[in-house]
C-alpha cells in the first residue's frame, strides 16, 4: 500500500483556501482515507470508496452530502515524497491538492 500516513497538503479553491491533513491508513488490507480540515470550515459529510492504486497513483470515488447522487473523482500521486492530486467535483470543477508532505 502506498502513501500510508498523514500528509499535510495545500488547497486553494473558491470555497476553501488553506491546509488539509490527509490521513491514509490500512484497514485490514483496504484503504481508509479521511480528511482533517480547519475547525472554522464546516466540512460536509463524505464517504470515500472504490480506492485503487496503479504505480504511485491512488484513485477513489467520494460521495458528499451537499451533492446527493453525484460522485467526486479523487486522484493523487506521490513522487519523491511529495503528494499532489485533484478532486473533480460536479458543478465546481477541479480542486487541486498540492505540496503534500508527510507529517506522521
Amino acid at each position: 500500500m502506498i502513501g500510508i500516513g498523514k500528509w499535510l497538503c495545500k488547497v486553494n479553491s473558491m470555497f476553501y483556501r488553506g491546509e488539509v491533513t490527509l490521513n491514509i491508513a490500512d484497514n485490514n488490507g483496504e484503504y481508509d482515507i479521511t480528511l482533517e480540515i480547519d475547525a472554522d470550515f464546516d466540512m460536509p459529510d463524505y464517504k470515500i470508496y472504490d480506492v485503487t492504486t496503479e504505480g504511485n497513483t491512488v484513485t477513489a470515488k467520494a460521495e458528499v452530502s451537499l451533492l446527493p447522487g453525484k460522485v467526486v473523482d479523487v486522484s493523487f500521486t506521490i513522487e519523491n515524497d511529495v503528494l499532489s492530486g485533484v478532486l473533480k467535483v460536479p458543478f465546481m470543477g477541479k480542486i487541486k491538492v498540492t505540496d503534500g508532505h508527510k507529517i506522521a
